[in-house]
């Protein structure tokens, strides 16, 4: 009699290490614009970060739920990786406009948290990268030459 052989569970995205990375990410977004809305600092820094905020947080609940599965006409990891490259730059930018001309204190810090979530941007790409690199569209299986035939 054949023995069935059970499907690995998979780890929640919340409790991986991407998801907490990501999570991060949105903790560290939102504090950096909190410190931007309190100092009154200018509205590009503001809505900058704010576009982020909604952006990690659609990802968060697209990979929470799984939607990323049952949309599949869309290859959600590349248009993470894009995101997560193109949030670098720009929260490196806005955090170095704003640490350059030292304003006000909060304006400082939301710069700080701003070069810190752009931290997070860059690790947050690599992994969802390294992933697309090493398993694209599974695990691999070897199989012999005379098999394919």
């Amino acid at each position: 009699m054949p023995t069935l052989k059970q499907k690995p569970k998979q780890r929640p995205f919340c409790f991986s290490v991407k998801g907490h990375v990501k999570i991060l990410r949105l903790v560290l977004t939102v504090t950096s614009m909190t410190f931007f809305i309190i100092a009154q600092a200018p509205e590009p820094y503001i809505v900058i970060t704010g576009f982020e905020v909604t952006i990690i947080f659609f990802f968060i609940v697209l990979y929470t739920v799984r939607l990323d599965r049952l949309v599949n006409c869309v290859f959600w990891p590349l248009l993470d990786v894009i995101n997560s490259m193109v949030a670098a730059v720009f929260m490196i930018i806005i955090s170095m406009l704003a640490l350059i001309p030292e304003t006000t204190t909060y304006i400082v810090l939301g710069g700080v948290f701003g070069l810190a979530a752009s931290v997070f941007c860059i690790a947050d790409g690599a992994l969802i990268y390294r992933k697309l690199l090493f398993n694209p569209s599974g695990p691999y299986q070897k199989t012999a030459v005379h098999d394919r035939f």
